[in-house]
């Protein structure tokens, strides 16, 4: 199985839009070690012809012009894609808003929880996606199910899905509690073991996630590869930087660093290989020559970059 990340940053990318930070500033003028990332996706495949994408980032036309094997082949009909279906591990605009781009009647699957499903079928700007050709599929907690395409047709990756600690999608917030965490253990965020024919060992895609708990500590015990969440290096990162008012556990999301963090919370597990994505825009790991990005090394993890591939 083939593996490709295609967007290793948080919502907004990096350099965000709008963003003045250091770090934007640094990769919007080029220096050494700092590069831009595209929203958070990743690909995956058993025969690098049909692919099924985790996630539809805003930036996936971007993402696409970036990766060949997600583009026409050079002797496929007119209109033709080599994506067959795409799944969804939760509702934030920058793993759904992508969907919109790919509204060109062309068929493909969607996999979701049911919340993020229900959530699709209350915005009717998702209508866009004729469920005739674009069927909207249920993924089952804690069960094996194969990935096929909008014929049925078995794509060989399979995906069991599962809940992790998270929170509700930020525009589905109630604005009139604006103290409330919304947090959520309930499926509103999952993560996702990706398997195939042939492929060695579990890879497990988790790029939101606000607690380490023993039943994940458990679930991802012995995997092969895990890309978790990599939000931020520290829960005030945005506080401290002046950017927002927001902690990563107010976010759902858990901070590489401290007694509580990520790095700690799976140190003691065995795992092939451990890979940050989902990496907001003020996390200092972003520059390859700090020493929170050294520090992240230290400790056996790789910093995700769009275009990296593996084979499981």
């Amino acid at each position: 199985m083939r593996l490709k990340i295609i967007g290793s940053a948080a919502g907004g990318g990096f350099p965000q839009w709008n963003c003045n930070f250091r770090l934007s500033r640094a990769a919007r003028t080029g220096m050494a070690g700092v590069h831009s990332r595209t929203q958070s996706s990743i690909a995956a495949s058993v025969d690098g012809a049909g692919w099924v994408l985790f996630n539809a980032s805003p930036d996936i036309r971007q993402q696409i012009a970036q990766t060949p094997e997600l583009q026409p082949a050079h002797d496929a009909p007119l209109r033709s894609t080599p994506i067959r279906a795409v799944v969804l591990t939760n509702a934030d605009v920058d793993h759904v808003a992508g969907l919109l781009s790919l509204r060109e009647r062309q068929p493909f699957a969607i996999y979701a929880t049911t919340q993020v499903l229900a959530t699709l079928e209350a915005n009717s700007i998702f209508n866009v996606l004729d469920p005739a050709l674009v069927p909207r599929r249920t993924l089952p907690p804690a069960e094996e199910l194969a990935m096929c395409d909008a014929d049925g047709h078995d794509t060989g990756v399979t995906v069991e899905s599962f809940p992790v600690p998270g929170k509700i999608a930020l525009y589905l917030e109630e604005r009139s509690r604006p103290e409330a965490n919304f947090s959520s253990d309930a499926g509103d965020t999952i993560g996702v073991r990706i398997g195939g024919a042939g492929s060695r060992g579990s890879v497990f895609y988790i790029p939101g996630c606000a607690r380490i708990d023993a039943a994940l500590r458990k679930r991802l015990a012995d995997a092969a590869c895990v890309l978790f969440d990599g939000t931020v290096y520290t829960d005030d990162e945005m506080i401290a930087a002046g950017v927002g008012q927001k902690t990563g556990a107010r976010m759902g999301h858990l901070a590489m660093s401290g007694d509580d963090g990520s790095i700690a919370g799976l140190a003691e597990l065995r795992i092939g290989r451990r890979v940050f994505v989902h990496i907001n825009n003020t996390n200092p790991v972003l520059d390859e020559n700090s020493a929170e990005h050294a520090a992240v090394k230290a400790a056996g993890w790789e910093v995700a970059r769009d275009g990296m591939e593996m084979e499981f």
